[in-house]
């Protein structure tokens, strides 16, 4: 099978910049939001400040980064030209569904929720609108890049490319998110979710599979 998952978005930093953003996440893990401080990161990531402000700019440049860099954790597919087998389409969805699961009941995404929510609560929601725009949003938009080309390769069939990614992205996370930020270990998240990747693209394939395209019958989804 052609491999064309990618992580575009890790591509804008470099590994040292990498690097960094990975002891920033960590830092917010265990300390939460006071640890994660310009001085904090800098010396976790043994790194100067001034090298921080002009990789990321201030602390909401930097948060903006650590979501993005996170968000890039689940690989997406890239066209490279022809049409999908149904084989590679079924694979790319499992890959996806699996990358999205796996992110989203990390530590380091729940630490983000959690903040996120606080903030809210607080009357801010800057985190959250971050969270939207350089998280959840490009992920939303590569995953529609796959499902174009399934339905361009005629494997898949729908006329909201939207309605068909939510429908795909609620099969795969269910209420699981909303349980581990209240409370549900991720042993326990990973251990329930088990096959789920399967059954939701199976579900996902009943709902948008083309006719005539599977061996066994879809649901024409109008």
């Amino acid at each position: 099978m052609r491999s064309n998952m990618s992580k575009p978005e890790q591509d804008q930093f470099s590994p040292r910049q990498s690097a960094v953003l990975e002891e920033a996440l960590s830092l917010l893990v265990e300390g939460g939001e006071k640890a994660l401080t310009t001085a904090g990161v800098a010396r976790a990531a043994n790194c100067s400040k001034e090298s921080l402000y002009k990789w990321f700019g201030d602390r909401d440049g930097l948060l903006a980064a650590m979501i993005a860099y996170q968000a890039s954790k689940v690989r997406t597919y890239e066209p490279a030209g022809g049409k999908l087998t149904r084989e590679e389409l079924r694979a790319h969805l499992l890959t996806f569904v699996r990358d999205l699961v796996d992110v989203l009941s990390g530590e380091v995404s729940l630490a983000l929720n959690r903040l996120s929510i606080g903030q809210a609560g607080a009357g801010g929601g800057k985190l959250g609108r971050l969270m939207l725009e350089r998280g959840r949003g490009p992920i939303g938009k590569r995953a529609m890049t796959l499902l174009d080309a399934g339905r361009r390769s005629g494997l898949l069939d729908f006329s909201d490319g939207g309605e068909a990614y939510q429908t795909l992205y609620g099969l795969a996370v269910s209420d699981l998110h909303v349980r581990m930020l209240l409370g549900v270990s991720p042993e326990t998240a990973r251990k329930e979710f088990g096959s789920r990747a399967d059954r939701a693209v199976d579900a996902f394939l009943r709902l948008y599979g083309a006719a005539n395209k599977w061996e066994e019958p879809r649901i024409r989804h109008a």
